[in-house]
């Protein structure tokens, strides 16, 4: 089992014999991870799932198309690695404005920023139908609580 002899936790008595007891001996460090092991754990999370890139890769072509592994992967890295420039360059403006969260804004800003003002636009309007989604999702969520608070009052 263990080479290692449990700790004493028992107080020291001074019995006078003259015998020093055994210091206990600490547990070994663990192996530390290798360069190998890091760059493995680092891989997986860095890169999105390669099953939601390979839905969303399958929703643009037709049907009978098929997708090689090589193209998934390849568009896997890509995608990956697109998602953390437009990220750390928005984050950088949230450093300098000594704020947090990254939002909606600071992702546009990025993306016009690197140079990807095509896309800008577009997003630009997906973000405000999100946001009027959330509204009316919300309102709608409060007026259910506010109706069922009430229907248990008149009980």
């Amino acid at each position: 089992m263990s080479e290692f002899a449990p700790p004493n936790i028992a107080p020291a008595q001074d019995d006078s014999s003259g015998v020093i007891p055994e210091p206990v001996r600490e547990a070994p460090e663990p192996a530390p991870i290798t360069d190998q092991e890091v760059g493995e754990y680092r891989e997986q999370d860095r890169y999105l799932p390669i099953a939601n890139v390979s839905r969303i890769m399958k929703a643009a072509v037709p049907a009978t198309a098929k997708i090689s592994k090589e193209a998934k992967e390849c568009v896997q890295e890509c995608v990956s690695e697109f998602i953390s420039f437009i990220t750390s360059e928005a984050a950088e403006k949230c450093q300098m404005e000594k704020r947090k969260t990254i939002g909606g804004e600071d992702i546009l800003y990025a993306m016009t920023t690197l140079g990807f003002e095509n896309y800008a636009g577009t997003l630009k309007i997906h973000l405000a139908k999100l946001r009027q989604h959330q509204t009316a999702s919300t309102a709608s969520n409060n007026a259910r609580s506010g109706e069922t608070a009430e229907g248990n009052a008149g009980e």
